[in-house]
């Protein structure tokens, strides 16, 4: 628009002055001026206008709703003020029937979960009453979906872990040997086995024992998993330090990748030992993750390729309640 003006201007004067007025040229020089002073003045009033709303576009936004807050800060067409808010309620009302389908989803999951343990259930009596091998090739595959609709489960219940969770006082070396005895099919089928020792048997935690079972399940889990052919042996070991109370599931495997070992944390990553094992869901060690987040515990890893992993739990001295 400025260049416009000031072209047209100069082109008003140059047919002004081929036309021989030239007596009149110096008024029409003035008159020049006059025009782009006031356009001068006009810009200078659209920027004084207009900055704070420029500069308030410029800045990331934080919620939807400030959209309309920075179009009150201009002029803006009330017609394009419309579209925005029926584009907005539109969104609104999609993110709803979204929302709404996503949690009916999740509820027919969580249902479906706990529906497949009856079965699964009776498949397991059905097969102590068969021969072998077929009642160990049922139990191990049982023995499988267990453990998937297990995960499944503690996924769904990580969305309300605020309202799933009891902290209480947890005798570890207990529930390592529970854990352990859970297991002990899933130890003989693998031919890895597990070598508990505690520098104190009687260490307590702060903590939630359903989360904390679970968290401990899936670090002998994948223990295991990863030393079958390789090393019949995983240490768990429970001792104290300047940390807290500490509890290591050691296991002298096939390791992870210096590239993998950053990321195993993350949701559905499955690296390179997941590919080749071919049975990683990826979703193990995310949830174990967020749930010591959750519980207060660190949850930690150090491992070295070809040579072994060792998972560790640390419970502060604040959840130790051995130390006090």
């Amino acid at each position: 628009m400025v260049v416009l003006q000031v072209l047209q201007a100069v082109v008003f004067l140059y047919l002004y002055w081929m036309d021989g007025n030239t007596d009149s040229f110096a008024i029409l020089n003035y008159a020049f001026l006059i025009n782009v002073f006031f356009l001068g003045c006009y810009l200078v009033y659209r920027y004084a206008s207009q900055k704070r709303y420029y500069e308030r576009l410029s800045r990331p936004l934080e919620t939807l709703e400030e959209t309309f807050e920075q179009l009150d800060m201009a002029p803006v067409p009330e017609a394009f003020t419309k579209v925005l808010h029926s584009q907005y309620k539109l969104y609104q009302e999609r993110l709803k029937r979204a929302e709404q389908q996503q949690k009916e989803h999740l509820k027919y999951i969580d249902m479906w979960v706990h529906h497949m343990k009856t079965p699964l259930s009776v498949i397991e009596l059905t097969a102590e009453q068969l021969d072998e091998p077929e009642s160990s090739n049922v139990r191990e595959e049982t023995d499988r979906m267990k453990i998937g609709l297990n995960k499944v489960l503690y996924m769904a219940r990580l969305r309300t872990i605020d309202r799933d969770f009891a902290v209480a006082p947890v005798h570890v070396a207990g529930l390592v040997h529970d854990v352990n005895q859970e297991h002990k099919r899933y130890f003989i089928r693998h031919e890895v086995y597990p070598h508990f020792t505690a520098s104190r048997p009687d260490i307590i935690v702060e903590s939630d024992e359903k989360w904390l079972r679970f968290i401990l399940s899936q670090l002998i889990e994948n223990a295991v998993k990863y030393s079958a052919g390789k090393s019949n042996r995983v240490d768990i070991k429970l001792y104290e330090n300047s940390n807290g109370a500490v509890l290591d599931v050691c296991d002298y495997g096939v390791g992870i990748s210096k590239t993998d070992v950053r990321r195993v944390f993350d949701a559905f990553f499955t690296g390179e030992n997941g590919r080749r094992f071919r049975e990683s869901t990826g979703m193990g060690l995310f949830l174990s993750k967020q749930a010591a987040l959750y519980l207060g515990h660190k949850l930690e890893v150090n491992t070295q390729q070809e040579k072994g992993t060792t998972f560790r739990i640390v419970f502060p001295t604040t959840q130790n309640l051995t130390s006090m």
